[in-house]
């Protein structure tokens, strides 16, 4: 989920794993000692952190939900939750979604620090393996979530975008390739598996708990700003996001959807609200030094993150609209949210510095000693190809 979760990187322990005969419909009648609702029975990947936790104990407190399975490699806190604790591309979570009526897939890895190829290889694997589990399981609907991000930040995008707009982005971006891949699994699986419905739900930047490059951007001394971009900001709470996914639980909107705060802040007012500065620099200098500093690991984001704040990919989110639902955050409220989390950590283009060394450096000075040192190690490489 974009939101990046650090329970997929839990120890593993096969111990822990519930007996078969231990399934969603030998149980939903006892956990919790609640009398059933007539609701569907729901099972959450990744339930014991971030968005996945919120949202099972949201629907574990719902009067329209009958049971929720939660699955995850770790245990979480939800005590009304039926829990089985496996990795979700271990093909034996097919007997665990057995009575489920609709899976919420949440067991994504999007965090900054996670090698690029075990986060693709657990977020691809794993989708493919809950998509296909389901459909052996019986299951009639999955809910998959990825990000307003698929949309691409282009300086041509329509102000907001619709849910049917092309998918234009690229890989570039961190996370960026699995989640279009994850979009790719989500068109062909009900072809491959009659009788499987998919809702796909795109958050825009996801607040509330989450660290991405995006929400890194306000933890910098300075906003940078390409010269010539027209960013424009628009946040969604994670809140907003789990009141969403109960509606496409609930079946009350299904397709692609589009979440998010109304409207969008421009990049003066995210600088007024924020009172950070501005840093503006040309486009060949932001994105030749962005790229250059994730080569040689100076950051975590590659030069493609740096597209999301340079133009729009807002989106109207005009499905869960027209289905009665209604934001109950705005983008003023979730920036200042944000702001509290963030407060007190030092980021230098995406790259988290301690305390010390922010003190040490600066905030303009930071940014120069992160640009120099790609600098230096660029005329290094070149004097040493002309040896």
């Amino acid at each position: 989920m974009s939101s990046p979760d650090p329970q997929v990187r839990a120890a593993r322990n096969p111990s822990t794993r519930p007996s078969p005969d231990d399934s969603p419909s030998t149980t939903a009648f006892r956990v919790g000692g609640r009398t059933p609702a007539r609701g569907p029975v729901v099972a959450v990947t990744g339930a014991a952190g971030g968005v996945g936790a919120l949202l099972t104990e949201r629907l574990a407190a719902s009067e329209e939900i009958k049971q929720v399975v939660a699955i995850d490699e770790r245990r979480g806190e939800c005590a009304d939750a039926q829990w089985h604790i496996l990795d979700v591309r271990d093909p034996a979570i097919a007997d665990k979604l057995r009575g489920a009526d609709v899976v919420v897939h949440l067991a994504l890895d999007l965090d900054l620090e996670t090698d690029p190829a075990a986060r693709t290889a657990y977020n691809v694997r794993g989708t493919q393996t809950v998509l296909t589990a389901a459909a052996a399981a019986g299951v009639h609907r999955v809910v998959l979530c990825t990000s307003a991000m698929v949309y691409g930040a282009l300086p041509d995008n329509e102000l907001p975008l619709s849910e049917d707009a092309e998918l234009r982005a690229t890989a570039e971006a961190t996370g960026v390739g699995d989640l279009l891949e994850i979009e790719r699994l989500a068109r062909r699986a009900p072809r491959a598996h009659p009788g499987l419905n998919v809702t796909v739900v795109r958050p825009a930047v996801l607040v509330g708990g989450t660290d991405t490059a995006l929400t890194r951007y306000f933890e910098s001394p300075r906003l940078l700003v390409v010269a010539g971009s027209r960013p424009a900001w628009q946040f969604c709470h994670v809140e907003d996001l789990c009141s969403a996914l109960e509606y496409a639980v609930l079946e009350r909107v299904d397709g692609e959807l589009a979440v998010g705060c109304d409207g969008w802040l421009e990049q003066e007012e995210v600088e007024e609200l924020s009172g950070i500065r501005r840093m503006e620099l040309p486009s060949a200098v932001a994105l030749g030094a962005a790229a250059r500093l994730h080569r040689i690991g100076l950051t975590p984001s590659p030069a493609g993150d740096l597209a999301y704040t340079m133009y729009p990919w807002v989106v109207s989110g005009s499905r869960l609209h027209d289905a009665g639902w209604r934001p109950k955050w705005t983008n003023e409220d979730v920036l200042a949210e944000l702001l509290g989390e963030v407060s007190g950590r030092h980021t230098v283009a995406g790259r988290r510095l301690g305390r010390k060394d922010a003190t040490a450096a600066g905030a303009a000075g930071a940014t120069v000693a992160l640009l120099g040192a790609a600098a230096v190690v660029r005329r290094a490489r070149k004097a040493r190809r002309r040896v």
